[in-house]
């Protein structure tokens, strides 16, 4: 797939690669384009236009993941994003499948034992999932600004011996199940347009995720132990 470049209209990137909206919201940027480059979009919201290309490319772009580049970027500037994913994430990504799949539930067959199944399913995806972004918001995001700060203050200043580690999770196999469930053992009458609906908005979370994990393992991850190490 083509990259996205600064002087390329940020309205036509958009149209032909829809799925990219919750991500530019992400930084801010609403609906209403016009005719700006990608360069002027950024310029008008003080976005950093390099950082801003760089995950919008990975993003898109199964193969491209530029990792020094990535760890080129400050760890404020890469957390603010993560810290934004989640919040959105949270506000309205799971609240809209949540929302598409009790309607779903509600409008077919009572009582039906695989859809009553697949919510308490999808209601175990939605506790790890909390489970882990308050771990980030609580613990592990506060230590690697605070481990940065000390990093660029000090290179020989000592970090707290019970340093968080960074938890490893199975949310995109647990929202692939998900999908397989719903796709191979569904039963009874039910409507098949919410049915849709309901994968559909699965499936873009589960890309998201995917991609939001390269860049929290692959990159963040790596920074933090560098640092670790110089700090100890």
């Amino acid at each position: 797939m083509p990259l996205v470049y600064p002087t390329m209209q940020m309205s036509e990137v958009v149209e032909e690669h829809p799925s990219l909206i919750p991500v530019i919201n992400r930084f801010g940027i609403r609906l209403g384009l016009g005719d700006s480059s990608v360069n002027e979009i950024c310029s008008n919201y003080q976005l950093d236009t390099d950082f801003f290309l760089t995950v919008i490319n990975t993003f898109l772009n199964e193969e491209y993941f530029p990792e020094k580049k990535l760890q080129s970027f400050h760890t404020s500037l890469i957390i603010d994003y993560l810290q934004k994913t989640n919040h959105y994430y949270r506000r309205n990504q799971l609240p809209n499948i949540e929302r598409h799949l009790t309607y779903f539930i509600k409008v077919s067959t009572p009582g039906n034992q695989s859809l009553s199944s697949i919510g308490n399913f999808f209601a175990e995806c939605k506790k790890e999932f909390e489970a882990r972004m308050d771990y980030d918001e609580k613990v592990w995001f506060p230590y690697c600004l605070a481990l940065n700060e000390k990093w660029q203050k000090s290179m020989n200043r000592p970090i707290p011996q019970a340093s968080p580690q960074l938890q490893e999770d199975n949310l995109e196999a647990l929202l692939a199940d998900l999908k397989k469930i719903m796709v191979k053992h569904l039963s009874g009458t039910y409507d098949e347009n919410l049915c849709y609906a309901v994968i559909i908005a699965v499936n873009n979370l589960q890309k998201d995720i995917k991609q939001q994990n390269r860049i929290r393992y692959r990159i963040l991850a790596p920074m933090i132990t560098t640092m670790e190490k110089h700090c100890q």
